[in-house]
């Protein structure tokens, strides 16, 4: 098992679990919440059997990595990325993120430019600002994150189990697009995750990436799917489309938040599409 440190807390290291497989340029693939790195199966796979170097970690406070109670905001998530690129020292790098994850890939490349980047892909996103306000009238309002907040901190298990319904759209897609096994599991990871984990990465959502997305400097994907409750499309990815002109675009017909299962052969084909070019 390999681990970076990237931090103390008190006597605590913290450290971040990555795994790294294959050869070829490197691919860096950054999980959603409240998932971690094995989330990505069915793409890594696809990367590796395509000839791609494939390194996926897990977030602080999830999955095999440290569970700390600071450094919940993208400041310190793009930090983490960044001392696994310095530390693996990679070039011609993919970033490639998915959910919360591509949060991380926009501040990396806000903050510490494209030296190291190739390329970036953003499935699923979040960017370019999730927050309904006067200057963004396609948001989701407050009141829904507090919301959240209160359920995570009332019965995180509760709401997790809610959660994956909206996250697959499992009244369309269970049975035919997904197993109940697979929510299951996808419920385990989120119940392994730390407590203050889940609850702080909460707020985190409505960071205003519009200053970050206006330095990307590389090709890029966005991908979305058009029934994403999650993160809904006309809130996230159109506007990013908007704002990132010069990025390929696509949108995945009936897919869910969860598309990286539920339609892993639509996202692999695109993504190595993307990659390909």
């Amino acid at each position: 098992m390999s681990y970076i440190t990237v931090g103390r807390e008190n006597s605590t290291d913290i450290d971040i679990y990555y795994e790294d497989h294959g050869s070829g340029q490197p691919v860096v693939l950054i999980h959603g919440y409240p998932l971690d790195g094995d989330s990505w199966e069915k793409q890594t796979e696809a990367l590796l059997e395509a000839g791609y170097r494939v390194i996926t970690y897990d977030r602080r406070g999830f999955g095999k990595s440290g569970r700390p109670t600071v450094g919940y905001d993208y400041d310190t998530f793009a930090a983490d990325l960044n001392s696994l690129m310095e530390t693996l020292d990679l070039t011609d790098t993919v970033l490639v993120g998915f959910s919360m994850g591509s949060g991380e890939v926009g501040r990396y490349l806000a903050t510490y430019g494209s030296g190291r980047v190739a390329k970036a892909a953003f499935l699923a996103s979040l960017e370019p600002f999730l927050l309904k306000t006067d200057d963004n009238p396609t948001g989701v309002d407050g009141s829904v994150f507090e919301g959240i907040l209160e359920a995570v901190a009332k019965d995180r298990y509760a709401y997790f189990t809610d959660f994956y319904r909206d996250f697959y759209n499992l009244d369309e897609n269970l049975g035919t697009r997904i197993g109940d096994e697979v929510v299951r599991a996808s419920w385990n990871t989120a119940a392994g995750a730390s407590p203050h984990a889940s609850s702080a990465c909460v707020p985190t959502w409505t960071t205003d990436f519009r200053g970050d997305v206006a330095k990307i400097d590389v090709p890029a994907l966005i991908l979305h799917g058009t029934s994403d409750r999650i993160l809904p499309i006309d809130a996230t990815g159109r506007p990013f489309r908007q704002a990132v002109p010069h990025a390929d675009y696509t949108e995945i017909e009936g897919a869910p938040h969860g598309l990286l299962w539920t339609h892993s052969d639509e996202v692999n084909t695109a993504l190595l599409t993307f990659l390909a070019k």
